[in-house]
């Protein structure tokens, strides 16, 4: 499949054109940014950690019926992926509490989230990612109700299935964001799954294994997310 010119670049990752409409080329990149862009840094191997992770977490949905957007890993920074049209809202599950929201309610770190709550928020950085309701997002034109309903769905079924993947290999899967598109009709699971965008922590330690290394400066970023990843037997290239 060849690459044409690029569509779009995120904080991230960027976006090719194609020869074929209907797929993208999906880029990881070194870079790593924090706080909506203010930290920034580039970590050699990231890219290449992230893409192939990714790939195997979409794979795992994909086999348990949940549509994703990953085709196939076209080299080891790049994904051939569907041409979605995205939708602005992307969908947060929360196994533990931490992060924001035990800032914002006060809560403490670690406490087991029974039942997982499930959260909007609109997809806006000038705005710092505001939480919003399914009722803000039908008014607004972001979602229909129907295509709300099949991104609840979705995102508890994706919980279902990689909070054992990733219990099984002696982690606690806290909490994630999923962003979702339509393609030919269909919701489908967009964006990545990686440990940019979860927050995993070791079963017995509580050590955090994700970007939270990141944003506290914890330092061995990469070598953390190729720890989880060596856990759930990933093969990444030396």
């Amino acid at each position: 499949m060849q690459k044409r010119e690029q569509l779009y670049a995120g904080k991230a990752k960027s976006v090719y054109l194609t020869d074929d409409p209907d797929y993208l080329i999906l880029e990881f990149r070194d870079d790593t940014s924090a706080f909506d862009g203010e930290k920034v840094e580039k970590l050699a191997r990231k890219g290449m950690v992230n893409n192939h992770f990714n790939a195997f977490i979409m794979g795992k949905l994909a086999a348990a019926g949940i549509p994703v957007h990953v085709e196939r890993l076209l080299s080891d920074t790049q994904s051939v992926v569907k041409k979605l049209d995205m939708l602005p809202v992307e969908c947060v599950v929360r196994n533990i509490a931490a992060g924001s929201l035990c800032r914002r309610l006060g809560v403490k770190e670690g406490i087991d989230l029974t039942p997982p709550t499930f959260e909007l928020f609109l997809k806006n950085d000038a705005l710092h990612d505001p939480m919003v309701n399914e009722s803000l997002a039908e008014t607004f034109g972001w979602a229909t109700a129907a295509q709300l309903t099949r991104m609840k769905e979705l995102t508890y079924q994706v919980n279902a299935v990689l909070k054992k993947l990733f219990a099984d290999a002696g982690m606690l899967l806290v909490d994630y964001k999923l962003e979702f598109g339509v393609f030919k009709g269909e919701i489908v699971l967009g964006d990545e799954f990686s440990p940019d965008g979860c927050r995993l922590w070791d079963a017995e330690t509580r050590e955090k294994l994700d970007k939270d290394r990141f944003r506290q400066g914890l330092g061995g970023v990469v070598e953390a997310y190729e720890a989880v990843a060596d856990r759930l037997g990933i093969k990444l290239p030396k």
